[in-house]
Order: structure tokens, then sequence, then C-alpha cells
């Protein structure tokens, strides 16, 4: 989260703010301590049922707009509106089994990330993979803490999950004021093409109404699902053959592809220069983000030439509110190194990089006539956000994978280039349909 959001708002503009960000994640921090820790002994100060009402009137409201969504941000609302829903009215109930539901699915949810985490760390050894396996089995703590019914018999269950809420979000901006206050100048200064040329025009943009049209100049992010890039019939097997590899009914295992095109003629596409033994005996063992797995690796020329060599690119992702010039520099720089890794240095993770270099200040570029704190709020408020931050944690945790950074993409592409909020949307088409049935 700290990461992105310094990503998107750019340094400038956080570090000028830095003292409220400071001060706000103190607060939070211990108002979230007093509220876990108010919530062991089962007498409830925390207003569990206003909260609950607040809960439930975010859930239908988010359920009542979630059509004008577009693609996946239509099904991510569904699933918020849905989960705020169900999570109010089992604190509503008021009884035992309702409080006991929601404990075992919070319980549930942290046990299963907390495994995924640990075990993925011990596979691909990665740079920190202690350091992720330690917050793997914090989660699990978590999990048994939830899941068993000491100390409050799951009444505090809503106050634990505020307060751990409130702590973690504390922490996070604490993280993020010690950080841009000693990072030296960076996007969003007045030095940056938001401010300045082709920036002046953006200035006066704050939202677009849908993704780029097809002759419209963005940036592309083409992804070959694994699926998709099967040389025969795939067997199916759901989350597995979407964000990890596909194996077809000869037993060969494919794992997909993605790479980044722009209209500047950037074209970044890497590839292992020797086609890689991926038998099911062999795999486990190159998953191993080590150097003995490294191989010489090659970029490919232009989409034009791999798509002909190969097949067109199963998804595209545009992306108009990107910066030409950071991504030129990142390209310049990365294309010295042609290693290849399987989960260390692949073709996902480049292109998740060059992503963020193109899109670094994107926040600062269509935000740039908003003064105060509604830049960071707007980004806090909108769910692709966190949606993009939890992606980006479970790649560094595991590796990137095509999947990942389809989705990835998608999520950055909402905040690049950022979508009316759904409830403007909504009048704006009451507001049509009034004025079309008066004219007539």
């Amino acid at each position: 989260m700290v990461r992105l959001l310094m990503l998107l708002l750019g340094v400038d503009y956080l570090r000028t703010r830095w003292k409220g960000l400071a001060w706000a994640g103190a607060v939070s921090m211990v108002v979230g301590t007093v509220l876990f820790v108010d919530a062991l002994d089962g007498k409830l100060d925390f207003p569990i049922e206003p909260f609950a009402w607040l809960l439930l009137l975010e859930g239908l409201a988010t359920l009542a707009v979630a059509s004008t969504g577009m693609g996946g941000q239509r099904t991510l609302r569904y699933v918020k509106g849905v989960a705020f829903s169900v999570a109010a009215i089992l604190v509503l109930a008021g009884h035992h089994h309702g409080h006991m539901i929601l404990s075992l699915i919070f319980g549930t949810l942290f046990l299963a990330d907390g495994l995924l985490q640990v075990a993925s760390a011990h596979v691909v050894r990665f740079r920190t993979w202690r350091l992720a396996m330690a917050g793997g089995l914090l989660e699990i703590a978590f999990a048994i803490f939830f899941i068993q019914p000491y100390p409050t018999h799951y009444v505090g269950t809503v106050p634990y999950c505020v307060g751990l809420g409130l702590i973690f979000g504390g922490w996070n901006m604490l993280l993020l004021a010690s950080r841009v206050r000693r990072l030296p100048a960076g996007p969003g200064s007045r030095d940056d093409p938001a401010f300045t040329s082709d920036g002046a025009a953006r200035r006066r943009l704050t939202t677009w109404r849908g993704p780029p049209a097809a002759d419209e100049r963005a940036l592309i992010v083409h992804v070959w699902t694994p699926v998709g890039t099967a040389k025969a019939e795939a067997q199916r097997q759901p989350i597995i053959d979407r964000y990890i590899a596909a194996v077809d009914r000869d037993g060969v295992i494919s794992t997909g592809h993605a790479a980044l095109e722009s209209p500047e003629g950037i074209y970044i596409s890497l590839y292992p220069a020797v086609e890689i033994d991926r038998s099911p005996d062999d795999f486990a063992r190159l998953l191993r983000a080590t150097r003995e797995n490294d191989v010489p690796g090659l970029f490919q020329p232009d989409y034009p030439t791999e798509s002909s060599a190969w097949c067109p690119s199963t998804v595209q992702v545009r992306i108009r509110n990107y910066d030409a010039e950071r991504l030129r520099t990142f390209w310049h720089d990365d294309r010295q190194n042609t290693t290849y890794n399987l989960t260390h240095r692949n073709c996902s993770s480049t292109v998740a990089q060059a992503l963020d270099a193109a899109l670094e200040g994107a926040a600062a570029r269509v935000w740039a006539r908003l003064d105060g704190w509604w830049p960071l709020l707007r980004l806090l408020l909108t769910p692709e956000l966190w949606v993009a931050a939890h992606l980006r944690k479970r790649a560094t945790t595991m590796a990137w994978t095509p999947g990942l950074t389809l989705d990835y993409a998608r999520a950055m592409s909402m905040l690049a280039d950022p979508r009316p909020f759904a409830w403007a949307t909504v009048l704006d088409g009451l507001t049509a349909r009034r004025s079309g049935r008066q004219s007539r």
C-alpha cells in the first residue's frame, strides 16, 4: 500500500503532508489498540449496532450502483456489497451464532492467506522469504485467535477486526510519512510533465467514462493466459490455471506470457533464449528464485513479430495516463540485463516493473488542479487500490505470473484512468433520463 501511494501520488505531494500523515497514523494506532484491548474483557463499549447499520448501508449502496461499473470493477463492487451486507446482518442478528459465523469467516480467510504465504515462501525462496514466512505465521496466529472462542466467545469479532484495521492502517501511514520525508524530489514536482506542456491539457481532466478506445493513444499490456496458450486442450483447474499454469491433456505445462507495448515504439517482452523444460518432474525445481535457475533471456522485437510467430495475446489492458519518458528511462536500463529466471525475473515481473515506471505520478497528473487531501482520499476510497496492493503482496511472496499481471494491470488502469464515483454515474444517468423526458 505504501509503495502504491508513493508511486501514484508522487513523493512531493506526500512530503508536504508528512506531518499530517504521521499524526493520523499515530492516532489510528492508539485508537485501534484501545479498541482491541477493550474488546478482550467481553464488555463492549464499542457502538457495534450503529457500526453494523453503517456497514449495511454501505453494502446496500454499493450493490445499488454496482451495475455502473465496467468489467472487473463491476464484479468487485458486487463482492464488496455482498460481503458488507452479510457481515452487517450477522452482527445485527444479535445472537451467538451470528458472531460465531463471522469469526469463522475471518479466521478462515486469515488461515488460507497465511498458509499460502508460508507455502509459497518456502517453495520459491525469494530474497525476503524469511520475512514473508514470518508474516504468514502471524496471519495463522490471528486465524487461531478468531476461530477459538476465548476470551469473548466471538462477541468481540467486529471490534477486533476494526481495531486491527486501525492499527495496521496507522502503521502504514507512519511508514509512509517516514519514507517520503527522507526521499529526494520525485514525481509530482513542478518540473514534472504533469504541470507543463502536455500536462496542462491533462490538468482539466479528473475522470474518464471508460477505457481508451481502440484508436486512442494508449499504453497496452498484452497477456497470453496459460489456458489460451496451451498446445492441446487444457485440463481445467480453477485458480491454478488462472494464476499459475495450465496442463494440457499431454501433460505439458503452459505458464502463459506478458508483454508491454507503448505508442512510442517501446516493446518489452522477456523470454528465455532457450526453451525451458517445464515437465512436471523439473517444474518444482525451477520455481526456486535462486541463481542456479538463471538462464539467458532475450527481448522480443515487437508485438507483430511475436504474435505472428506464436499467437495473438489473449487479453489487452489499455491505459491512457502514463509517462512515456519514465517508461523510456526504465527500458533503457532494464534491457541491459537479459537474465531470465522463472520466478524472480520473468516476463510478468518485467512488465509489472515497467508498468510501475510508466504510472509514476499518475494521480498527480490527473488531479493536478486539486489541492489538499482530496487526491489521497480519492485513492483510499477506490477499491482497486486495495486490490492492487494485495496483488503486489501476493506476487512478491510468490512470483509475478501472467494472471497476476493481468489483474494488476486492470486495477492500475482504474487508478491511472480513474472513473467517476458510482453515485455520480447514477445521478448523471437519472439527470439525462429526466432531461430526455422533458425534451419530449
